[in-house]
């Protein structure tokens, strides 16, 4: 039932929570509106208040309201404050998720339009890669020249376009192959059943643009449509709403261009910025009184961004309090910069700051490692968003390989994965000659068992393995059929065997396994609650839907633990102190900017103004005089945004000065003052806050969130020209594949250097 307060609340003017523009943008519904949202300006506030004001006094039926937004974690807090405003009931009937859970439900009711099964799955990372892989494999093509992340990714960045295979954009010879591997990578998930994230979309989008039937149901369902987070939004994403809202412009889109951050994966911030020449009727709202954050830190973040060019004019303020000065700390190296930030985080906690409202953040998840090392020492507990995904550990992957299996067994890529898991004498051999027989046939793996029990090439022990095999997931196939999706996980542990081989084991790995194989099975009687409390049956296809698109963030845990996290999977959230960490050219911004790359230099600006603006009491900004990442010592000069911080909001803090080498490689001031201490290189005098020196320490592997540019990096191989932005033109000796494409060249008056490849142009 509607909350009864809140109509009466907006009809006598706008409600004491709304401030001015607020309050206007949710009382104008008709047409399409921009709302410019600056950070910590109440954003959802004026999401939920305006749709509660379509349901409660325009008296919208909640099913033709949709509002879309980025994570699950964003669409949950929406929920739980509709519920507020208008209560359980109207909220259940409203389209509120991301763009990926909803582009999924409707497809699952329009399957047949999209050319999809009813019970078709969705491939998450390590599935696609899995089909790449084979793909490649297939075509007999060497990984080292097309690896698999890097075409993946190419493959992602046209969906995102909206493209096919044949609309491919083609640069060179290379593409060629490419188009051929995106072909056959779309007949493997076609052959399965299957989608991946960006298939949910250009599906839908598809379906919206066509004239069939659904096509114009799907533009006639939804009266009003609000799209959160615009800056973040693709190409294809803004090609679905437009389509959405077709017939009635009745678009609402929130976003602040200051605070697009993703363009690597697809997002274009241009959606936001022309928004006004799509729709020339477009109301216009700024909100710009930011309620987040102290006024020093909002006029730090404000002054980080102004610069930016091309920016839509906003300028945040706030009726705050002035607050602590931002401490701008200047350290000797990455250790020295642990132990001050462990240091702080003490203080903060013996003031009465809880750690789960301290977050520390990096540009790349390499920075984390000597991070996490002082932590474990100092033993303050922390958890890493990013990092190893609980979904994403072997024994969670294997029972929900099993379970998608048993909706659809024309998964290839979950039977390959559980045909011999656990252990039943399946090997290679026979899977590889299991796989040639789908594809001879054109069928899927699963469909080949049949023929394998009658192959002459399979011999008879490995024909009875299959047999018993096919005979186990039938007999779980019935299981799923009458059985609530918590009792099919815990049929499929038994009758393979998984849970008794573990228990076999014991061992603390093992029981480690089992520990999260139960917090799996647990996860999904919590799905089976929520799924019955919001009126719907729970089902198996339910369950795999929400895991395979639940996001980083949503797994975050609310205890108290420390955050550590980069400044991408920080967007969204809030803390009451921030420590941004590393903030040097070369790291932050992430990479020398050579020309022609502005735009990437602007997107590092936007990234900076989110890191500052995620504090709301305290915030620490370190920089490093040397700094050792992905096995390399660097000597960087403090970050180019710190230059725009306002000098009278900061305190200048200086743990010891740099080393004498670092002043000759820097160009920094080398001498003290008549015996005063040594300057800080942005401002003010040094404070000598003492921190321990450590071992240094050498990360072996290379982590990092940057989307690798596929056109930089395709077609290399030895004596191959190329160009980096420091080091100038140079000659490929030999190219390694790490975590990712590693090149070795030799660049005159530099030597020989072990680079990314994403760092290079062919010359």
């Amino acid at each position: 039932m509607v909350n009864e307060a809140f109509p009466s609340t907006l009809q006598s003017g706008a409600p004491a929570e709304l401030n001015e523009p607020q309050a206007r943008a949710v009382a104008t519904t008709e047409g399409p509106l921009l709302v410019f949202a600056g950070a910590g300006s109440g954003k959802t506030r004026v999401i939920t208040y305006r749709v509660a004001h379509l349901v409660a006094t325009h008296r919208v039926p909640p099913y033709r309201i949709l509002s879309v937004t980025f994570t699950n974690k964003a669409a949950g807090e929406m929920r739980s404050r509709l519920d507020r405003l208008v209560g359980p009931e109207v909220t259940r009937d409203l389209w509120v998720g991301t763009f990926h859970a909803t582009c999924a439900k409707l497809l699952r009711r329009f399957h047949r339009a999209a050319g999809l099964d009813r019970n078709f799955v969705i491939y998450d990372d390590g599935d696609q890669r899995a089909v790449v892989a084979r793909v490649l494999k297939e075509m007999k093509l060497d990984e080292r020249r097309y690896p698999v992340r890097m075409v993946l990714s190419r493959i992602h960045r046209e969906k995102q376009e909206g493209r096919s295979p044949e609309q491919m954009h083609r640069r060179d010879w290379a593409d060629d192959q490419v188009v051929k591997i995106y072909q056959r990578y779309e007949e493997h998930l076609d052959a399965a059943s299957a989608v991946d994230f960006e298939d949910l979309i250009l599906r839908a989008t598809r379906l919206a643009e066509s004239d069939l039937p659904e096509g114009q149901e799907l533009r006639h369902r939804f009266r009003y449509v609000l799209v959160d987070e615009f800056q973040d939004t693709n190409q294809i994403q803004y090609r679905l709403v437009r389509q959405l809202v077709r017939n009635h412009h009745n678009l609402c889109v929130v976003g602040d261009d200051d605070q697009s951050i993703y363009r690597w994966r697809g997002a274009d911030v241009r959606n936001i910025r022309g928004f006004r020449n799509d729709f020339p009727e477009a109301e216009v709202v700024k909100l710009e009184q930011n309620y987040r954050s102290s006024a020093r830190i909002v006029r730090a973040a404000l002054a980080v961004i102004k610069p930016a060019r091309e920016r839509e004019p906003k300028e945040l303020w706030t009726a705050n309090h002035d607050g602590e000065k931002v401490s701008l700390v200047a350290t000797s190296d990455e250790r020295d910069e642990a132990a001050y930030v462990v240091s702080r985080i003490r203080d903060l906690v013996r003031q009465g700051v809880s750690l789960q409202d301290i977050a520390v953040f990096y540009r790349v998840h390499a920075q984390s490692r000597v991070l996490e090392e002082v932590m474990r020492v100092e033993n303050i507990p922390y958890q890493i968003v990013g990092g190893t995904k609980f979904f994403e550990r072997a024994e969670i992957k294997d029972l929900l390989s099993y379970l998608r299996v048993l909706v659809n067994p024309r998964s290839d890529v979950d039977l390959l994965r559980i045909i011999n898991v656990p252990a039943r004498g399946i090997g290679t051999t026979t899977t590889d000659r299991l796989v040639a027989l789908a594809d001879e046939k054109k069928t899927s793996v699963y469909g080949a068992l049949d023929a394998a029990l009658l192959a002459p090439d399979i011999g008879a022990a490995a024909r009875k393995k299959l047999a018993s095999f096919r005979a186990l997931l039938a007999s779980l196939t019935e299981k799923v059929q009458t059985d609530s999706p918590s009792e099919a996980a815990n049929s499929v542990l038994e009758q393979t065997g998984y849970r008794k081989g573990l228990e076999n084991e014991d061992t603390a790995e093992s029981d480690a396994r089992l520990g999260n194989l139960a917090e799996l099975v647990g996860s999904i009687m919590e799905y089976e609650i929520e799924a019955q409390a919001a009126g719907e049956k729970p089902t198996l296809s339910g369950y795999l839907e929400r895991v395979t698109l639940a996001s980083e963030v949503d797994q975050m845990k609310d205890v108290p633990r420390l955050v550590l996290m980069t400044v991408h999977g920080a967007k969204g959230l809030e803390f009451r102190a921030v420590f941004l960490t590393g903030m040097e050219d070369e790291v932050f911004p992430y990479k020398g900017i050579a020309p022609g790359e502005e735009e990437e230099l602007e997107e590092e600006r936007r990234l900076a103004y989110v890191a500052l603006t995620r504090a709301r009491e305290h915030l620490v900004v370190t920089h490093a005089a040397v700094r050792t990442l992905y096995g390399q010592q660097r000597y960087n000069r403090p970050s180019r945004f710190l230059l725009h911080l306002p000098p009278q909001d900061v305190e200048p803090i200086m743990t010891r000065p740099p080393p004498p080498r670092f002043i000759d490689r820097a160009g920094w001031p080398s001498t003290r003052d008549n015996g005063s201490p040594w300057r800080h290189p942005m401002s003010g005098v040094g404070q000598n806050d003492a921190a321990r020196p450590g071992e240094r320490y050498v990360d072996k592997e290379v982590f990092d969130d940057v989307s690798p540019d596929l056109s930089a990096t395709e077609g290399l191989e030895k004596g191959s020209r190329v160009r980096h932005a420091r080091f100038g033109e140079g000659e490929v000796l030999s190219v390694e594949r790490a975590h990712e494409l590693m090149v070795v060249a030799f660049f005159p008056g530099w030597g020989k250097k072990k680079i990314l490849a994403r760092f290079l142009q062919q010359a």
